[in-house]
């Protein structure tokens, strides 16, 4: 077994890090000496923990941009069901078109659920029928066009610890 794998088995997240990681959640470009500040800490002490929880890949900072603002105004779901391939092949060959940017195989009627960015909905009958379409494997295909956004959030992994765990 590896280091890293030793560590991530043996790591847990306590008080200080659970408010470093909200405290990123709020400005994932605060300063290490900016977060030690609001929390009484020194700059040391975050830049370490920090480097620890991405370390034991609890932790990992991104940045996250606006579909709208990049010129994305159609943001769609498709349920898709596959025949004479494994569903993995599928979701991954799926998963390389530019437009998807996520791909799920998952359980239940369906075997994979992509969500998909388009600019506009002229673009929308080229990528159905030519691009998915053309993914060999797919049976059926039953688009859904998001009409409202109404919870759009990155930060959603639970890092609190669950209650009798």
């Amino acid at each position: 077994m590896g280091l890293r794998k030793a560590m991530n088995d043996s790591f847990s997240l306590d008080d200080v890090d659970r408010a470093i990681v909200d405290q990123l959640r709020g400005n994932g470009r605060a300063t290490n000496q900016q977060i030690a500040d609001n929390l009484g800490l020194t700059a040391a002490t975050v830049s370490a923990r920090i480097r620890r929880m991405e370390d034991a890949n609890k932790l990992r900072v991104v940045a996250v941009s606006d579909f709208s603002a990049h010129g994305y105004n159609v943001l769609m779901q498709a349920a898709i069901e596959v025949d004479g391939r494994p569903a993995s092949e599928v979701a991954a060959d799926l998963a390389e078109l530019p437009e998807v940017f996520a791909a799920h195989l998952v359980t239940g009627r369906h075997d994979i659920d992509v969500l998909i960015a388009l600019h506009d909905f002229d673009e929308l009958p080229d990528f159905l029928l030519r691009r998915i379409g053309n993914v060999r494997g797919i049976r059926t295909i039953t688009p859904s066009i998001v009409t409202d956004v109404l919870k759009y959030k990155f930060d959603v992994a639970p890092i609190e610890a669950r209650e009798g765990a």
